[in-house]
């Protein structure tokens, strides 16, 4: 029987998960395709503290470069993150006629465009399905499922860490600083979390999903992100009774010709499906315009979900070099991206959505009149404003104000004007709202 032949670049959680599934899976996979698939070779920078089962003693080292050229292996898995060591090493893979699969977020959105190019070029394919949502299926589903249809949004939960902070804070009343430190604690948040809650994991995987659904490569600089470190409790609670949730949404769509694309938190309609997510669980929202709104929810990491993605690359891999006679040299634009085009991105002051804003203002006649009359001023329309709660020692009551869409610049020069005022203090709270839910109502 055929073997095929997977060289492994690194060994930490996910490299050791997709060891164990393909040990564990092996009699189920040859079923599937007629083919055994085995582990050749694996390289890692601490190999000589590690060891992985079925590879020989020797197979385990620190040549990667030896790896990489090595005619007996017949796929290679990049596994160590980061990017340019990644880079490298997935490049000199493609120029060595081996087929790719990837679990990495950063290289793609980073350098996506010249690893698809070379890719191409070199006719192999290139597997991504791992490098979004962990063991949710959406890279294969917009590449195929959506491939005769025109996409018109693509929106996402894509960072479990922030998720389950949004969701504690939700279900518990609890501070972001006391639940950041419980999802530490849980490993659930880094020590270092900034990558996750200031939102540049998860721009990081917009920007892939966006390269998919509209075939555009994104400067990852030109999306405007924002984090989840300044939300309050008491703004998660407001938007509760209003009848929303706050996740930190991922959000891409294209609109006239121009590309929104954007991170930050954001208040949800309860029915949104996205508004159901809770804990570390992932989730995107895609509306086809002609199949509809459609949602997928999963593990969005994790060693088992992560493997589990990277492995089905494998297969569908193994399945066209079996189709193909075993040559390498595949059509590969059916792993890739389509059709190439360069859409501008909106620029954040030309984004237009409803807005939630809270401010603390006193608690006197002709406050609201002046506050009001500034949001006038922009042509902001103000659908909603409910005085929270009596007046404290100084006098300033909360005052929550759900405004009509607007764009980000009159919101920006109205909340400046207000914020002068004598009659309001510098504390103030913002959210944008995103109402695209209603669709799946």
């Amino acid at each position: 029987m055929k073997k095929i032949r997977i060289g492994i670049l690194g060994l930490g959680t996910v490299g050791s998960g997709v060891v164990c599934l393909l040990n564990e899976q092996r009699e189920l996979i040859q079923r599937r395709l007629g083919v055994e698939v085995v582990i050749g070779r694996i390289a890692d920078r601490s190999a000589h503290r590690k060891s992985a089962e079925g590879v020989p003693e020797d197979n385990l080292n620190t040549d990667f470069d030896g790896l990489l050229d090595d005619p007996d292996i017949d796929i290679v898995a990049e596994l160590i993150g980061g990017t340019e060591d990644a880079r490298r090493h997935i490049l000199r893979a493609l120029k060595n006629g081996k087929p790719v699969v990837t679990a990495n977020k950063a290289v793609l959105a980073i350098h996506g465009e010249e690893i698809f190019s070379s890719a191409e070029e070199a006719g192999c394919p290139l597997g991504f399905e791992a490098s979004v949502a962990g063991g949710i299926p959406i890279v294969r589903n917009l590449r195929e499922a959506f491939a005769a249809d025109r996409i018109e949004s693509v929106a996402g939960i894509l960072n479990g860490t922030c998720n389950y902070i949004l969701t504690e804070m939700t279900e518990k009343g609890a501070e972001f600083a006391a639940t950041l430190k419980i999802a530490q604690e849980l490993g659930y948040a880094e020590a270092d979390p900034a990558f996750d809650i200031d939102g540049v994991d998860a721009s990081h995987k917009i920007a892939i999903l966006a390269n998919l659904a509209y075939g555009t490569p994104v400067d990852l600089e030109a999306i405007p992100t924002e984090g989840i470190r300044g939300i309050d409790a008491i703004d998660i609670s407001f938007a509760r009774d209003l009848g929303f949730r706050v996740k930190l949404i991922a959000i891409a769509r294209e609109t006239e010709g121009r590309l929104d694309i954007r991170v930050h938190p954001a208040m949800l309609p309860e029915h949104h499906p996205l508004s159901q997510v809770g804990g570390v669980f992932n989730s995107v929202a895609v509306v086809g315009a002609n199949a509809g709104p459609q949602a997928f929810i999963g593990q969005g990491a994790g060693s088992a979900a992560t493997a589990s993605a990277v492995v089905g690359d494998i297969v569908e891999i193994v399945r066209w070099l079996r189709d193909n006679g075993g040559q390498s040299r595949l059509p590969a634009a059916a792993f890739l991206p389509d059709s190439r085009r360069r859409l501008k991105i909106l620029s954040p002051k030309e984004v237009r959505t409803p807005y939630y804003i809270r401010f603390s203002a006193l608690d006197r006649p002709g406050v609201l009149s002046r506050i009001s009359g500034v949001f006038g001023n922009f042509d902001i329309g103000l659908e909603t404003i409910i005085q929270k709660g009596r007046a404290g020692r100084d006098d300033h009551v909360p005052l929550v104000i759900m405004t009509y869409e607007a764009s980000e610049e009159s919101m920006q020069n109205a909340l400046g004007e207000i914020l002068s005022l004598d009659v309001v203090s510098p504390e103030y709270a913002l959210l944008r709202v995103e109402s695209d839910g209603t669709r799946f109502a």
